[in-house]
């Protein structure tokens, strides 16, 4: 496991805690609207400046009568072998613990709902069922087993008792109304769902990084159609 970065403090990324957040490098896609290209591409992971696992414990045990939880993002996480054990240990410092993945493990997922190693997930959503490969830049090595592991790990959150949202990036020239409409359908109903906004920046693909994000009533737009399928519907 390679620690890529950590931001100290963080209001907004794990509902009701002050948090920390840990960037974990390594992910198994290659979204081409990606703005964390020092996390997923291999020559630019070996590049990153490197957080040790000694660094950030001490960092969480300096920090416990300020912070509550801890994010842990990527890259994608699940990639890690070792992340339960990890967790385990953020967890026996008095921490909870949010995990953003990409739903491509549900084997993971799972295991570390079972063993209540987490507090909250937050999972993406990328496109509708038809255009997975594409979005996540895997046209060529795209597959059923793929899409099936998306599949069980929206169905295993929405069985558990675990607080969770969904979440779509709604990227200019891959995503449209009609896609997030199409993914609604798929995913409903459901506790949380969430539009976010597409950021240009450092992009994988660096045509991207010449792309405008949708304006903002377009993305209101599709909120208020979609609202009524979710407890809670809100564009970031």
């Amino acid at each position: 496991m390679k620690i890529g970065g950590l931001q100290k403090l963080t209001i907004i990324d794990f509902p009701g805690c002050l948090a920390g957040t840990v960037f974990l490098a390594g992910c198994n896609f290659r979204c081409p609207f990606c703005y964390s290209s020092e996390l997923v591409l291999p020559q630019k992971i070996k590049d990153q400046p490197q957080i040790s696992k000694k660094e950030f414990f001490d960092f969480l045990k300096d920090r416990k009568k300020l912070l509550e939880g801890i994010v842990i993002c990527g890259g994608e996480p699940t990639v890690n072998k070792d992340l339960p054990s990890f967790i385990k240990k953020i967890k026996k410092s008095g921490y909870l613990v949010k995990l953003d993945t990409n739903g491509s493990n549900p084997g993971m997922l799972k295991k570390m709902i079972d063993k209540k190693l987490i507090d909250y997930v937050a999972m993406d959503i990328k496109a509708p069922r038809e255009k997975y490969g594409k979005v996540v830049g895997m046209m060529d090595g795209w597959t059923d087993t793929m899409l099936r592991n998306i599949e069980e790990s929206i169905n295993i959150l929405k069985k558990s008792n675990l607080d969770f949202e969904f979440r779509t990036t709604v990227v200019p020239g891959l995503l449209e109304k009609q896609d997030i409409l199409k993914i609604v359908h798929w995913i409903k109903p459901a506790q949380k769902y969430f539009l976010q906004s597409f950021r240009a920046e450092k992009t994988i693909d660096p045509a991207f990084e010449n792309k405008k994000a949708y304006p903002q009533e377009y993305l209101l737009d599709i909120q208020k159609a979609i609202s009524p399928f979710f407890d809670v519907c809100q564009v970031r």
